[in-house]
This record gives structure tokens, sequence and C-alpha cells, in this order.
């Protein structure tokens, strides 16, 4: 198993790591009541996708 001959510098051990952050997800609005909600998925305050109730709407406390 081959070893390192010298240790990796800070700034090049930090460029490596630079894609390693994570992202947020994307979110879509929902036509029928503006919430934000994930995309392909039904929206979790009114239970719409695509124009029809599919899902049971979550009751607010």
């Amino acid at each position: 198993m081959p070893n390192p001959k010298r240790r990796h510098s800070k700034q090049r051990t930090a460029k490596r790591r630079s894609h390693d952050f994570l992202t947020a997800p994307n979110s879509a609005t929902c036509p029928s009541c503006g919430e934000r909600k994930l995309p392909h998925h039904a929206c979790p305050k009114c239970g719409e996708y695509r124009g029809r109730a599919v899902v049971a709407a979550t009751k607010e406390a």
C-alpha cells in the first residue's frame, strides 16, 4: 500500500475540500396556495399536486 512521502499543504487540502459543502434543495411555488414546496412533490400545506388534491391537508396548530 503506497504512502505519501510528504504531507499535503493546507492550501491543497482546502482546494480539494472546496466542493464538499452542502447545497440547499431546490424549491418551487405552489400554484394554488403560494407556499414553497419541493418540485415534483405534493404541497404540504394544501395537499395539491398538478391541480388536484392528492393528500389530506395538514392542520395548523
